[in-house]
């Protein structure tokens, strides 16, 4: 049995990171569907499952590759900016951090200096701001 599924799994996409993300969503949505009994939600974890599925057997290796691929990129530009807010987080007591008035780039400055005159590393605009 076991060799009839791999025989049958050749050539064919499986299971990937997005896949699993759509998978869980639908079984949110399930529970959200039996615990409040709008058929909507039933409709649109279906619909989840059944687009998951006919991607797990898609035969369009590469079509399925960059879906997964534009997933992974836009999943990792979130765990970045999740991670940098931490760290702006944990260094709140420490640092101030301002935004360059010309070219937006991000400065940390430390505090309790008063007014100072901050020079931003990327385009060299010097301006005044309290720390």
């Amino acid at each position: 049995m076991k060799q009839r599924i791999q025989r049958f799994m050749m050539g064919r996409y499986g299971a990937d990171q997005f896949g699993q993300l759509l998978m869980g969503i639908s079984v949110v949505l399930l529970l959200i569907s039996l615990f409040s009994r709008l058929d909507i939600f039933y409709i649109l974890a279906l619909g989840l499952m059944g687009y998951e599925y006919y991607r797990m057997m898609s035969k369009q290796v590469d079509r399925r590759y960059e879906e997964n691929q534009r997933f992974m990129n836009w999943r990792y530009r979130i765990v970045v900016k999740w991670n940098r807010k931490k760290e702006h987080f944990k260094q709140r007591k420490v640092y101030h951090f301002y935004k360059c008035p010309s070219c937006r780039q991000k400065v940390r400055v430390p505090k309790g200096k008063g007014k100072i005159c901050i020079t931003c590393p990327k385009c060299k605009t010097e301006f005044i701001k309290k720390s």
